[in-house]
C-alpha cells in the first residue's frame, strides 16, 4: 500500500530534524577517493571498505598512483573486501580511462561515469549526489526495502523504486533523502525485523502490522 501523499512531507521533515546534515558512512577526502570507495563497496559493508581504504589511500589516492601500484599491488590492499579481484581489475581500468579521457579527474556527467568499468547507475548516483550535490537516488538493498515496505515508492526493480522516489519526494528533501533512507534501512527498518517501536517515522509508514519491542 502506498504511503499517503500528505504523510510524505512529515516523513522527511522528521528525518531531517533528527539528522540535518546526513552523509555517507564511507570515508573519503576527494571525489576520486569517493568513487573508489563506492566502487569497492558493492556487496560489501562500508565498515569493511573503510578498513581497507584507510591503508590504500595513504599510499595511493589518485588514478595515476593506483596505476603505479599495479594489479597485484592493488589487490594486496583490498583483498579483505568481497569480490576483490574483479573490483581491482575494474578500478585499474577506470583509473586508466580517467587518465586517458578526463585528465585524471572524475567526470561530473552520468554518461561519463557509467562508461567507467565497475561503475553502474547506483555508483554514478552516489558520486553525483555526495560529491556534486545533485538530487539523485542510489537505490541499494536498504533503499529498495524501505521504498517498498513503507509504501513510499513501491517497485519491483531498483529502477522502478528510484523513479518512484524521485517523483514522490518533495524537492526540498531530495539531495539528502538518499542518506536518510539508507540509514533508516541499515539501522532501523532492517531486513529480518523492522524495529518499528524505535522508528521516528513509523506513524507515517504504511507497513502493517508494526513490530513491537521484544522487551
Amino acid at each position: 500500500m502506498k504511503m499517503k501523499k500528505e504523510h510524505i512531507e512529515s516523513f522527511f521533515a522528521t528525518l531531517q530534524a533528527a539528522n540535518p546534515q546526513p552523509n555517507t558512512e564511507l570515508e573519503y577526502t576527494s571525489v576520486f577517493e569517493l568513487l573508489t570507495a563506492v566502487l569497492l563497496s558493492a556487496q560489501a559493508t562500508d565498515v569493511g571498505v573503510n578498513k581497507a581504504t584507510r591503508q590504500l589511500f595513504v599510499v595511493a589516492n589518485t588514478p595515476q598512483q593506483i596505476l603505479n601500484l599495479g594489479l597485484e599491488g592493488l589487490e594486496a590492499y583490498i583483498k579483505t573486501i568481497g569480490l576483490f579481484r574483479s573490483k581491482a581489475r575494474h578500478l585499474m581500468q577506470t583509473c586508466q580511462l580517467l587518465m586517458d579521457l578526463h585528465g585524471g579527474e572524475v567526470p561530473r556527467s552520468r554518461e561519463a561515469l557509467e562508461a567507467l568499468p565497475g561503475v553502474g547507475r547506483k555508483t554514478a548516483n552516489v558520486v553525483l549526489n555526495v560529491a556534486f550535490g545533485e538530487p539523485t537516488m542510489a537505490v541499494d538493498t536498504h533503499i529498495f526495502r524501505v521504498g517498498n515496505r513503507t509504501g513510499l515508492a513501491p517497485g519491483k526493480t531498483p529502477y522502478e523504486v528510484e523513479m518512484g522516489l524521485m517523483k514522490r519526494i518533495p524537492k526540498a528533501y531530495l539531495v539528502d533523502a538518499h542518506h536518510w533512507l539508507i540509514l533508516l534501512g541499515r539501522y532501523v527498518c532492517q531486513a529480518r525485523k523492522p524495529q518499528c517501536w524505535q522508528c521516528q517515522v513509523s506513524a507515517f509508514c504504511s507497513f502493517k502490522p508494526k513490530t513491537q519491542s521484544p522487551i
